[in-house]
């Protein structure tokens, strides 16, 4: 096995239960809406019903800037196993599919796949099932989805592709991988789920209050005081001291294009409605059994925070002792998120693209 970087045990807070990136982001609104709802006690009912007018200034132009310099266009493809949406980013090059993690979509998968947008790539960004455009009913389990993956290529006349997954998106790139191994040059995967999840407790009341107000008090919360959700964010996503969080705060607060990137991930995650069928359905398969690693034969590079309060650095190193060859590039000292938003993130993004190169076709 081939290592980029330097293995080290992550502190794993035994009490966190792994469930995904869609987990963290349950978690961590549940913490801003409880924040903002104890500034709203006393509110005159004329404010909360204008709370509840408000429709939250969520964005959903299927043609939108999500970052400054990150576009999406979304489209739908009817496939022969269902309709996928999709964006595709460039005209030439080796094509990247991007699969997003839990809560997110199209719109996620592009962005975090913006980091290669200059380096002659297309970036191919589907909805997973459930989310945004994409009816779960096209494609449930994690083979289902890989499958669909592989219609979504035949309809768009895409022979193979690169595959950068993403925490719980990881499980369908793991699995397409292994279905598809004609269909794929290289497989990426961050911090990816890789063994079976426990079930989570839900409130259908929280969820309920979520759907409606929740979205609204969270978003209100990011314009009064968007270092609260930073921090609430950093508690769910790392197993970070009190001083090391504090430190990490203080980097995405200060640093304009993070905060940036930050923001933009935030918004991704909204309108929630149109993401929880998928997020829910990510949950359910993720207690179905671990994907078939041992079965991938293409080119994989492991990427995983060695510090991920939110899909544990386990993960990483039981997907590494199980695919054949993988290489691996552990963060140190990094979250789940640590990738795009670390100081060390432009180190972890180099290492990933030059594996993408070195096994893209024509290089």
């Amino acid at each position: 096995m081939k290592e980029l970087g330097s293995p080290r045990d992550a502190a794993v807070n035994p009490n966190r239960i792994p469930e995904g990136c869609e987990a963290m982001w349950k978690r961590r609104v549940v913490r801003i809406v409880s924040v903002t709802l104890a500034v709203l006690i006393g509110v005159p009912a004329l404010g909360v019903a204008g709370l509840v007018l408000w429709d939250g200034g969520i964005d959903t132009d299927p043609r939108r800037a999500i970052l400054r310099d990150v576009r999406i266009d979304l489209r739908t493809a009817m496939t022969r196993l269902g309709p996928v949406e999709y964006d595709l980013h460039g005209t030439e090059g080796p094509v990247l599919l991007s699969v997003h993690a839990g809560l997110g979509g199209a719109d996620q998968g592009r962005l975090f796949a913006g980091w290669l947008q200059k380096d002659g790539f297309r970036i191919l960004s589907p909805s997973r099932p459930g989310y945004l455009g994409t009816p779960l009913e096209s494609g449930r389990t994690d083979e289902e989805q890989a499958d669909l993956l592989a219609a979504l290529l035949d309809e768009l006349g895409i022979d193979r592709v690169g595959v950068l997954a993403v925490s719980a998106g990881s499980p369908v790139g793991y699995t397409f991988a292994a279905r598809h191994p004609d269909r794929i040059w290289a497989l990426v995967s961050i911090g990816g789920v890789s063994k079976p999840r426990p079930a989570g407790t839900g409130s259908p009341l929280r969820r309920a209050f979520l759907d409606t107000v929740g979205q609204k008090l969270a978003r209100l919360t990011a314009e009064v005081s968007f270092e609260t959700v930073v921090a609430g964010t950093l508690s769910e996503t790392s197993t970070y001291t009190d001083g090391q969080r504090a430190e990490r705060v203080s980097h995405i607060m200060n640093t304009p294009h993070v905060r940036e990137l930050f923001k933009a991930m935030f918004d991704t995650t909204f309108p929630y409605q149109k993401r929880w069928a998928g997020t829910d359905n990510d949950a359910v398969q993720a207690r179905r059994g671990k994907p078939p690693l041992e079965r991938i034969s293409a080119p994989a590079l492991l990427i995983h925070g060695t510090q991920d309060g939110d899909v544990p650095f386990d993960h990483g190193k039981f997907a590494a002792e199980r695919i054949p060859g993988a290489e691996r590039y552990w963060m140190e000292h990094d979250d789940h998120l640590g990738f795009w938003l670390s100081p060390k993130a432009s180190q972890a993004q180099a290492a990933a693209r030059d594996f993408l190169r070195q096994h893209a076709p024509g290089e």
